[in-house]
């Protein structure tokens, strides 16, 4: 006590420069702590610098020669497909390289009610919004709808986005074992004192592979009064028949109150995300979304990109049908291997490891050998449950996919994650 009350009397009497630096000082004691805790537990993640376009090859700063990219979000191949592109660099001719403004002021072009329009047409809704992001869209969303007197039910593993979403709202908050279905009708009973009762997950969990059983939760929905949220980022374009998401795949497309996904996946890959359901919640959303109102309006050269995905994507469903094989084709050949592999018939094949320092290896490794793939850690999964997370791209060739599996099971072997 007396050696604080020393300290604070020096710092009072020292200039207001000192001071500054002693806070500086302290801050940068707090904060290296903290990055050496984070490099002590292996779970530091470095960036790779790409230096070619985003493909399923591309070339990588200080890795000699083409590498085979397995960790993009580019599940259709279209961010660097020559239609996407011409129609970025026709819309960013025609309406510039941005608005320099939100919406409702001056940032409103007839290319983002076209692409609005082409959404809710696509998911077969009454009306979309679009945000520079789908972690705005999730932001943007349980705030502006849900009060105090309403409950939102969530899945546990749901993507962060909704997590801090539903945060910002004053709804109570109810979450429920992961895909636990017993669980969340126990919620839903203990929730039918609020007055809207809304259940939030996830289509296609993306750390996991792992779809959620929407009919299921549809039917509970309907039993207790509640509306459906679905989060379709990594199912949008090419889960479903046509592309349409996991309430397509599932057959509930008429069940599911709202969806929001992105258009910086299998849409493009450049940017943005959107809220798509009922006209009313739309238009409640342009008045009271602060993402929306306070965040400049999407690049025009995003939304040409967008707009061109979603055509090809209602013109043929071709891509889309291309992927199931290549999915199958590696969770076979891994599994036969002796690997985990956690999900089931989604693109995202988690590559179940469980050591931390064991997945960052194991990718940089794979690097060295012309796959480029990451190691994922706590905190972006549970700590114990490392993995690293291959992604499937329909323009993946059979042979690329074949290189893959060779890579790990010869690296699997070099770090004892295969006998």
């Amino acid at each position: 006590m007396w050696a604080g009350r020393v300290l604070h009397a020096a710092l009072s009497r020292a200039p207001r420069g000192s001071r500054a630096q002693s806070a500086l000082a302290q801050l940068r004691g707090i904060l290296e702590e903290e990055l050496e805790s984070i490099r002590g537990a292996g779970t530091w993640k470095s960036e790779r610098v790409i230096t070619s376009c985003q493909g399923p090859h591309i070339h990588v700063d200080g890795a000699p020669g083409g590498i085979i990219n397995f960790c993009a979000n580019n599940y259709l191949g279209l961010s660097s497909h020559p239609e996407v592109i011409q129609a970025g660099l026709q819309t960013l001719k025609e309406f510039g390289a941005g608005l320099s403004s939100v919406r409702f002021i001056c940032g409103t072009q007839s290319i983002h009610k076209d692409l609005e329009a082409k959404i809710a047409r696509f998911h077969q809704r009454e009306d979309a919004i679009l945000y520079p992001s789908c972690f705005d869209a999730n932001a943007g969303l349980f705030e502006a709808l849900l009060t105090s007197e309403d409950a939102v039910l969530s899945d546990e593993l749901n993507h962060a986005s909704i997590i801090d979403g539903i945060r910002l709202c004053k709804a109570h908050k109810y979450r429920y074992r992961h895909l636990d279905m017993a669980d969340l009708e126990a919620k839903l009973q203990e929730a039918q004192k609020h007055r809207l009762r809304l259940v939030a997950t996830d289509g296609a969990f993306s750390m996991d592979g792992d779809i959620a059983p929407l009919q299921k939760i549809c039917h509970l929905a309907s039993q207790y009064g509640a509306l459906v949220f679905v989060d379709e980022s990594h199912a949008t374009g090419f889960l479903g028949p046509t592309g349409r998401g996991t309430d397509e795949l599932l057959g509930v497309m008429d069940q599911v109150t709202i969806i929001n996904s992105t258009l910086g996946k299998a849409l493009g890959g450049a940017s943005g995300g959107y809220t798509t359901g009922p006209g009313a919640l739309v238009s409640l959303l342009r008045q009271r979304a602060r993402p929306y109102l306070f965040s400049n309006s999407l690049p025009p050269a995003a939304v040409g990109c967008a707009s061109k995905a979603l055509d090809l994507l209602m013109e043929s469903n071709a891509i889309v049908q291309s992927m199931a094989a290549k999915t199958l084709r590696f969770r076979s050949q891994m599994e036969a291997a002796g690997f985990t592999i956690s999900g089931a018939n989604h693109p995202i094949c988690p590559v179940m490891l469980g050591d931390a320092r064991l997945a960052l290896n194991i990718a940089d490794d794979m690097l060295k050998r012309g796959i480029f793939v990451i190691g994922f850690s706590y905190p972006v999964v549970p700590k114990g449950k490392a993995r690293i997370r291959v992604q499937i791209s329909a323009v993946h060739s059979e042979e690329d996919i074949d290189r893959c599996v060779e890579a790990f099971v010869e690296v699997g072997r070099l770090h004892g994650a295969l006998p």
